[in-house]
């Protein structure tokens, strides 16, 4: 009789450290993103955390993830609307960041270039800078 070898997945951890919150005064979203389909600005489609915003820097949590590829983006929402928020021509009026701190003038970063690679049972932390 042959017996399948069943070996456990091990949920991995992501940590967010982001810094250069210029004030302490409304919330740090970060979306942690599986796919390029609404990143960076669709929370839809990502697991959103929401904390109040510290001045300097503060770290998300995300606990049970599946190993796999992701990518963070990270906005600092100063009225409460929970998004970042923009004016013409899509430019942010608030702060925001993604992974590996990807930036560009002329168009949003892409989830290619902002994604990371979690290991099973692995704790990852990275650095995401707020700025405009």
């Amino acid at each position: 009789m042959a017996s399948a070898l069943v070996v456990p997945v091990q949920a991995s951890e992501l940590l967010v450290k982001v810094s250069n919150i210029p004030a302490s005064s409304g919330e740090i979203g970060c979306a942690l993103f599986s796919a390029a389909p609404g990143f960076p600005t669709d929370p839809s489609r990502a697991k959103v955390l929401w904390q109040p915003a510290q001045r300097g820097s503060l770290v998300c949590r995300f606990e049970g993830i599946a190993a796999g590829r992701y990518a963070v983006s990270v906005s600092h929402d100063l009225n409460g609307n929970r998004k970042t928020d923009t004016k013409m021509f899509g430019i942010p009026t608030e702060d925001w960041g993604v992974s590996n701190n990807v930036r560009h003038r002329l168009r949003p970063p892409k989830f290619e270039e902002a994604a990371v690679s979690v290991t099973d049972g692995q704790t990852l932390t990275i650095d995401v800078e707020l700025g405009r």
